[in-house]
């Protein structure tokens, strides 16, 4: 199949440093690659993949301070992928719900992976009345809930390559916290659970603006002693040596896939 991938331009793909949705979306598509089909790659041009690549901005939009307006860098993206979209047997965004009005209209079979939280309480009114026909993919069937009229074609869990991280052993460790810093993530509760199994925890976390206050009001405090270590935030180098050196106590399911469990 001619497969179109879309991804998010606000980190590369793979990701530079933190990064979900980008992240899927690389083994993904190396996995499409791998099983013969014909991808591209819609994303930043810092990206790598085995796939065809067109760059949509010079680099991913949050590690670059020259990048421009985020809506204008999107706008640019959907204008590639319009002039292109003839060429492909199906087109695959991850870009959340902006790409829909356009890309039901080119006559092209699209579907929308949605990888982050539905539960805001103006989503279900506004996706009943603006995307009734769009097809959506979730990567679990509870995401689904807030939302039930959505046209949903299937559940796809998060995959991943089965020799991503190799365990060790060894008896002593630390639990690890990673990911990025808010609330709903629940770094405080890690560091509460850390301290009442007496065991040290590590953080390695990314801090977006918004979430600053809430990092300096909330977590910051709980900083003291030698107990909890703030990592900050950290590349896929170092990631599998902070998942998988030391510690056990980090645990991250996924659904089966041909990339893994």
């Amino acid at each position: 199949m001619r497969i179109a991938q879309i991804a998010p331009l606000a980190e590369a793909v793979p990701p530079k440093l933190y990064g979900g949705t980008e992240r899927v979306v690389f083994w993904l598509t190396e996995e499409l690659v791998e099983m013969g089909h014909e991808v591209t790659l819609f994303a930043s041009g810092d990206s790598v993949t085995s796939a065809k690549l067109e760059p949509c901005s010079p680099k991913a939009l949050r590690l670059d301070r020259n990048s421009p307006d985020p809506m204008l860098a999107y706008g640019a993206m959907l204008t590639q992928v319009a002039e292109q979209a003839r060429q492909f047997d199906v087109l695959h965004a991850h870009i959340d719900w902006i790409h829909i009005p356009l890309l039901r209209r080119l006559g092209v079979p699209f579907v929308t992976t949605l990888h982050g939280r539905l539960d805001h309480p103006a989503l279900a009114a506004l996706s009943r009345r603006c995307f009734p026909d769009a097809r959506f993919a979730s990567i679990s069937d509870a995401q689904r809930i807030p939302l039930p009229h959505a046209n949903w074609v299937g559940t796809v869990y998060h995959g991943l390559p089965g020799n991503l991280l190799a365990p060790n052993y060894e008896p002593e460790g630390y639990l690890a916290f990673l990911g990025r810093i808010m609330p709903a993530k629940g770094p405080e509760t890690a560091i509460r659970l850390a301290r009442a199994a007496g065991m040290p925890l590590k953080i390695a976390a990314k801090i977006v603006r918004s979430e600053r206050h809430y990092f300096t009001q909330r977590i910051k405090p709980l900083l003291h002693g030698t107990d909890v270590e703030f990592v900050g935030e950290i590349d896929e180098a170092h990631k599998t040596e902070f998942l998988g050196t030391r510690q056990r106590c980090y645990f991250r399911f996924a659904g089966r896939s041909r990339l893994g469990s």
